[in-house]
């Protein structure tokens, strides 16, 4: 029987359009009805519709997706916040007696007395004594603003004291027979304009030795003062057994430097400590401060007597910017071009001792 008979040859075409006759002869030629045709022929329809509809699905999930990429990037990323400055450690309390030595120009003194940190808003002012080694006039000759400062300390109440030899100070007769809770000698320095380094060293070491020599006839008597640090360093192989726990510890300079005193000053006088100042670089870290003090050479004249040991408390960040008008002068005064400076790079650090109990 012929075909014709049965479907017309242009129904398949117009009806199902994505069905030829050659196809459908075909499927037929299987041994398949027309019905079984158009369903095999509908199901491969709608698994090529699926695939391209998830296909659309996936461009349009794709450009979503770069939008919001897109839009995030012109948004300002989150502000980080700024690491919380550390806080300066302020090695005074408003009821010690201080005395300045080297000051130059009086500038820190008058920090000290005329807008002190919080912590000193109650140090009377004869609690100060500030002194220098120039003579006087020659202060006022080197420094131009010294002269004014001077005169303002003194207005307040504040001693001032000209001529002093930081390595006489027992000898020294307004100094003689009294004693301070604090020895205070900011950026020491021989001042000798020597060239070589070498020499330049040992003049500063020989300084330093004097200085803590004479200081250890005026500080204060009592126990030793105690600091509370906020986390222990562990001691290693090339550490002096002298040289941990509380030394070691406080010259960490990765801990936050805050330091409080445990002995209440009402109840107890603590014994008087030493405070020196250098920039921590060379050629200031040459002079071995921490091991002149703990562990001084032997003199070589036999009518130097021997340096007293000291023990380091701790060292500390020394900032500037806390003693509101404190400005840095060199030993030969006032330059052409500026102030001088103190080494490059590094950090102004403090370190502090007391005096060993005997042995």
């Amino acid at each position: 029987m012929p075909l014709d008979r049965n479907i017309s040859t242009k129904q398949p075409i117009a009806k199902f359009p994505n069905l030829n006759l050659a196809q459908l002869r075909c499927e037929m030629g299987k041994g398949r009805n027309l019905k079984a045709a158009l369903q095999s022929q509908q199901s491969a329809l709608k698994a090529k519709q699926k695939l391209s509809h998830a296909a659309q699905i996936a461009e349009q999930r794709g450009h979503k997706n770069a939008k919001r990429q897109q839009t995030k990037g012109n948004v300002a990323p989150k502000a980080i916040p700024a690491p919380t400055p550390r806080r300066a450690t302020i090695p005074f309390r408003p009821t010690d007696k201080i005395l300045l030595v080297g000051e130059g120009n009086f500038s820190f003194a008058r920090a000290l007395v005329c807008d002190p940190p919080l912590e000193l808003q109650g140090l009377p002012s004869r609690n100060v004594t500030a002194t220098a080694y120039d003579k006087e006039e020659e202060c006022y000759e080197k420094y131009a603003d010294a002269r004014d400062i001077v005169a303002d300390l003194r207005a307040r109440g504040v001693e001032v004291r000209f001529g002093v030899d930081a390595t006489r100070l027992e000898k020294t007769a307004p100094l003689k027979g009294r004693r301070w809770d604090r020895v205070v000698w900011n950026f020491p320095h021989a001042g000798k304009g020597i060239s070589d380094q070498d020499r330049n060293i040992l003049s500063n070491q020989l300084l330093i030795l004097g200085f803590l020599r004479s200081a250890a006839k005026v500080l204060s008597l009592g126990p030793v003062p105690s600091f509370m640090t906020p986390r222990k360093r562990k001691k290693s192989d090339d550490d002096d057994d002298d040289d941990v726990d509380k030394e070691a510890m406080a010259a960490d300079p990765d801990v936050e430097e805050e330091y409080k005193f445990v002995t209440p000053e009402e109840l107890v006088q603590t014994r008087g400590t030493v405070l020196i100042t250098l920039r921590d670089v060379p050629p200031y870290t040459l002079w071995d401060l921490p091991r002149l003090a703990k562990k001084p050479p032997l003199p070589t004249s036999g009518s130097t007597p021997p340096n007293p040991r000291y023990t380091q408390l701790r060292s500390f960040r020394f900032d500037r910017s806390v003693y509101k008008g404190y400005e840095h002068r060199m030993t030969k005064g006032t330059r052409v071009h500026g102030t001088g400076t103190t080494g490059q790079g590094g950090e102004d650090r403090t370190w502090e001792f007391c005096l060993q109990d005997d042995e």
